[in-house]
Formats: C-alpha cells, sequence, structure tokens
C-alpha cells in the first residue's frame, strides 16, 4: 500500500496541478491541510481577528487613481484621498485589534465639498468608492423634509446601503453616504416656515452623522408591521434588525452660491482681503478657498451639524483649457462612450484636436462645467449617429469643420463617402490619437514603475496604447490586465523548471510577444501554455542528451514558430556534434 502523503507533501503535488492548469493564480496555503492536534483550539498563539472590510491602500496611490480620472482639483483629490485612506485604514486597525477607542474624542472624517455645477464632486467620490470597494449611496438634500422623503425619512438613506451591500448589514456599517445639494437645506435665518424644515433636516442628518442605530425595516411601514406581527405570533419573541451609522462615511456637496459674499465681508472686517466685489469665478474660488466653519453657520447651518463635518474641499472652475484636457484624457468616458455608440453601428469613430479644442470653447459658454461637453458632443454626432448606420460608410473623423457646420459636413460626407482624402484625414487622426496616448502613459510612467515597471519595458507601452484606443478600459485596469499577463509568463517559466527540472526563460521581445497573444485575448493561458509546453519539453530533452545546456533563453521566434525554431536549433546542434566527432 502506497504511503499517505503528509500535509506538505499534498499541498506540493496539487500545487503543481495547479499551476499547470491556472499559472499563478491559485496556490493552496499550508494551514489549509494541516492536521489539527487535539487540544490545539485554544493554541498559544491567537489567530489574526479577521476584519470585514478588505481595504490596503495608501492616499499616494488612491491619488494616482483619481489622476486618472480627474483634471485639475489637486487640492481636493489630496483632501479626500488621504481623509478617506486614513477613515477606512483605521477602522481597519482598531478592527484587527478587536477593540475601538473609548470616551470621549474620536471624530469622523466627514467631508464637505464646495464647488460650482460640472467640476466633478459626484464623479469623484464615486470613483473612490468603485476603488475601495464599499457600499456607495447618494442623494439630493432638496429630496428631504423633516417629514420625510420619497415615503420614508433621512434614515431610509441608510437602508439603502444594506441594499447595495446585497444584504451584508455588517459590511453596509462601513459605507459611503453622498448628498449632493446641501446648500439648499441652509437656514437663511429670517424666514419662518420652508426653513424650520430645513433646519430639520440637518438634525435629522445630525443623528446619522454622529453615532445612532437605525431600525432596518421602518415603524411606519405596514408591511414591515405586518411581518413583524406574523414574526411574533409565529415565534414569541420579537425581532430588531439595526444598522449602527458609527463608520459610515458622510461626504455632503454643494455650489454654496452667495457664501463667498460672506467670506469677503469677513475677511474686509479682519482686514485680510482688500473688500472689492466679486466679478468672475476666479476671484469667487479665491474667496471660497478661505472658508471657515463659521462662515457656513452663518450661511444657515446649525453649528452642530458644521461640527460634524470637519473635513472641507474646494473645488476650482474649469475654464477652456480644463474642459479641453478633459475630452484629451484617454480615460474620458464621454469620448469613450461615443466612441462605442458609434461602434455599436460597426462605426469607427476618431477626433482631430482641433474638434476636441473646439467643443471645449464652446461647452464653456454654457457655464456648466463638465456637463457642457455632454451637450455640445450630443448636438454635433446626434445626427450622424442617426444616419450612417444605414449607410456604408465605416470611419467617421470628427473635424472643427463639423463641430461648426454638423449638417452641411453630414451632406458632404454623404455626398462622397469613398473620399481618399477623407480617409487619408481619418487615418491620421488615429495614428496622431495613439502617439498622444502613448505620450501620456509615459508621462505617469513614474506613478506606476515601482509596481508595474515590467511593463513599460519593449512594445508594452504600444501594447496597452492600443487597448487604451479602442477606450474599453482605462489606464489602471488595462496597468492591471497586462501585468496578470505577465506573470503568467513568469509562472510558466517556473512551472516549467520545477516539473522537468529544465530552466528557460524569454527574452524581452519574445515576452512583447507572449503579452500580445495573452492581452488581445487571441490564445487563452491554458491553450497557449500547454501547446508551448508540448513543444518545448521533447525538443529540450533531445539537446540536452548531446550538449549539456544549463539553461534555454528562447527568442521572439521560439513562440512566434516554435516548431519551426525548435526544429533548426536541433539540426544546429547536431551538426555542430557530429562535425566535431568526424574531426
Amino acid at each position: 500500500m502506497d504511503k499517505i502523503p503528509d500535509y506538505k507533501e499534498l499541498e506540493r503535488e496539487l500545487n503543481k496541478y495547479l499551476e499547470k492548469k491556472y499559472g499563478d493564480r491559485i496556490r493552496l496555503i499550508v494551514s489549509a491541510f494541516e492536521p489539527r492536534v487535539a487540544g490545539q483550539d485554544k493554541g498559544s498563539r491567537p489567530e489574526r481577528r479577521k476584519t470585514p472590510i478588505d481595504f490596503d491602500i495608501r492616499p499616494e496611490e488612491l491619488i494616482s487613481y483619481l489622476n486618472s480620472f480627474i483634471v485639475k482639483q489637486d487640492r481636493a483629490k489630496e483632501i479626500l484621498a488621504t481623509k478617506i485612506c486614513t477613515h477606512y485604514n483605521r477602522i481597519k486597525y482598531y478592527l484587527s485589534r478587536g477593540k475601538e477607542p473609548t470616551g470621549l474624542g474620536t471624530i469622523k472624517n466627514n467631508i464637505i465639498l464646495i464647488g460650482p455645477t460640472g467640476v466633478g464632486k459626484t464623479y469623484m467620490v464615486k470613483l473612490i468608492a468603485d476603488r475601495i470597494g464599499v457600499p456607495f449611496v447618494k442623494a439630493d438634500a432638496t429630496k428631504f423634509s423633516e417629514t420625510g422623503y420619497v415615503g420614508g425619512d433621512v434614515e431610509d438613506l441608510v437602508r439603502e446601503l444594506v441594499l447595495e451591500a446585497d444584504g451584508d448589514v455588517e459590511r453596509a456599517q462601513y459605507g459611503i453616504i453622498y448628498i449632493d445639494e446641501i446648500d439648499k437645506i441652509a437656514s437663511s435665518g429670517n424666514i419662518i416656515g420652508p426653513d424650520v424644515s430645513r433646519t430639520g433636516v440637518q438634525r435629522g442628518l445630525l443623528k446619522l452623522m454622529e453615532e445612532t442605530e437605525v431600525e432596518l425595516k421602518p415603524s411606519n411601514d405596514p408591511i414591515s408591521q405586518w411581518e413583524a406581527i406574523e414574526h411574533y405570533r409565529r415565534t414569541g419573541k420579537r425581532q430588531r434588525r439595526s444598522i449602527n451609522t458609527r463608520h459610515i462615511l458622510f461626504i455632503v456637496s454643494g455650489a454654496f452660491n452667495g457664501l463667498e459674499d460672506i467670506i469677503r465681508r469677513r475677511m474686509k472686517k479682519e482686514g485680510i482681503g482688500f473688500g472689492q466685489q466679486i466679478r468672475s469665478r476666479d476671484e469667487r474660488f479665491e474667496y471660497l478657498k478661505h472658508v471657515t466653519p463659521e462662515d457656513l453657520i452663518e450661511y444657515g447651518f446649525e453649528s452642530e451639524f458644521v461640527g460634524r463635518l470637519p473635513v472641507i474641499a474646494v473645488l476650482e472652475p474649469l475654464d477652456v483649457d480644463d474642459l479641453y484636457q478633459i475630452l484629451k484624457n484617454p480615460n474620458s468616458p464621454l469620448i469613450a462612450n461615443k466612441k462605442r455608440d458609434f461602434r455599436a453601428y460597426g462605426i469607427e469613430v476618431v477626433f482631430e484636436d482641433e474638434a476636441l479644442r473646439r467643443i471645449a470653447e464652446l461647452a464653456h459658454l454654457q457655464r456648466t462645467g463638465a456637463r457642457g461637453l455632454v451637450s455640445v458632443i450630443e448636438q454635433v454626432l446626434l445626427k450622424y449617429e442617426r444616419k450612417l448606420p444605414s449607410t456604408s460608410i465605416r470611419h467617421l473623423v470628427v473635424t472643427r469643420e463639423m463641430v461648426d457646420d454638423p449638417e452641411g459636413e453630414l451632406q458632404r460626407l454623404l455626398e462622397d463617402p469613398g473620399s481618399e482624402t477623407y480617409l487619408r484625414r481619418f487615418e491620421g487622426a488615429l495614428r496622431r490619437e495613439r502617439e498622444e496616448i502613448e505620450a501620456y502613459i509615459l508621462s505617469r510612467k513614474g506613478e506606476f514603475e515601482g509596481q508595474y515597471g515590467p511593463l513599460f519595458e519593449g512594445e508594452r507601452v504600444g501594447i496597452l496604447a492600443e487597448r487604451l484606443l479602442s477606450r474599453e478600459d482605462d489606464l489602471n485596469t488595462a496597468l492591471e490586465e497586462l501585468w496578470r499577463c505577465y506573470r503568467q509568463v513568469r509562472a510558466f517559466e517556473k512551472s516549467f523548471r520545477d516539473r522537468y527540472g529544465i530552466e528557460i526563460s524569454f527574452d524581452r521581445e519574445a515576452v512583447d510577444h507572449l503579452l500580445k497573444m495573452l492581452f488581445s485575448g487571441e490564445k487563452s493561458p491554458k491553450d497557449l501554455f500547454l501547446y508551448l509546453e508540448g513543444i518545448y519539453e521533447p525538443a529540450m530533452r533531445l539537446i540536452l542528451e548531446r550538449v549539456p545546456v544549463t539553461r534555454f533563453v528562447i527568442p521572439r521566434r521560439g513562440v512566434e514558430d516554435p516548431e519551426g525554431y525548435f526544429n533548426e536549433l536541433i539540426r544546429d546542434f547536431y551538426q555542430r556534434n557530429y562535425g566535431r566527432n568526424r574531426q
């Protein structure tokens, strides 16, 4: 009878099988198979407490992520990334210790964002929530009243977090609630009536932002009451489920029109400012940078409410150059969405630089920030999106002339759809876009090199640029996927050595070619590596019978045409060996 392997031998054998089938994506841990000795349940070394949130992000990493999507707003990105990372790392620290601080003095990093419409407030918060992977709920403060919110009350926001967490109450307790247009619930201080309701909403939110228990089933819901009665009738026990708001992060935002006048008067009184009238958005921003909690209280917020929002970030207005840079950003959802719209009909769209500049100029005139870009793009391309799918045209280049005269340019395109001049213009715009994307990737090399250094060698920047050119992925996602492919290549080298005792390594050009095949989906990792393994192993065994080679360095041809490459290699080895024997 064969000897039963111990847990380490079992792990080693299973890992060899898993590496062969899946690369380095799956590994078994020794402790998973380690036999438990009687009486070991309460060992001398306590197990590390598992926390309900999986968070291991540093502020610099989160800022770098935001830089991929958000133009300008450096100060706001710094504040948001730092305070949110601190909030969740602090939670993780205390939960891992199994003990939280007691008594007074614990202040939560709730945040207030101040800035005009269309500068990226909501977009920035949503990006962060997606990146860190916590439940996220957004609402507009204008929908609240003291008596209710769409049939419920402000506590419904907390209940929605549970829905976003797929019913996981514990995970929902670490979510983010984002409330926009918070300035609309500020009391003017001299009106009786509506302002009473606004103050009531502030007090309702105040309870949530501190720490309170929120019933998951509101008492005024007849269905919940009926379910509670049925549960009591069956079990004889009352059923109470609640969620604690201690760790829920609250972020509020608004335009705060008129706040700059309060700040200007205060600064004039303190002898800080010049006291001039505010005539432009840039001047308004310069005053808003000096906002204090006292200014917000004078604006119409309860002092306790302001006290629960200790972090203030002011966002800058966007000028024409900023709007232009938003359109130029390879991660911009505006251009990506429009490319996808036309690609759904088999039409490839490319934008000339002058067209993007003109779109930015027209959008700036609307005074709605980045929202104006969407409006202008739709105005320009709507008729093309309607007409071209019914034609044979499969390439569209958006020019400045098209932005200024959409209908006239559409008519000219329909009259001569096969124009060589037009096709050359499309190809030229596509080439320039690819070059600009490569330059963008290299401009951010310093941010990513510590983690993805090998991905900036050889043809790999071009591989990334090709993916970004399609606008199907952002740079961060593309880097992660290419990095996974790179690790699969290196894992194959290692697993080949472990299985056959033969050391192989791919040179840089060979790695580039493998990455192209894997990254494009041309070959699955399983199919590709099994195919190579089936050729490499017998060929190398044959060579090793004659020549004591210690390591095989495989060039590009060894992955492009492995059979032809090794046939030539074997022939050369035998010819050299046969020639020496004859001599």
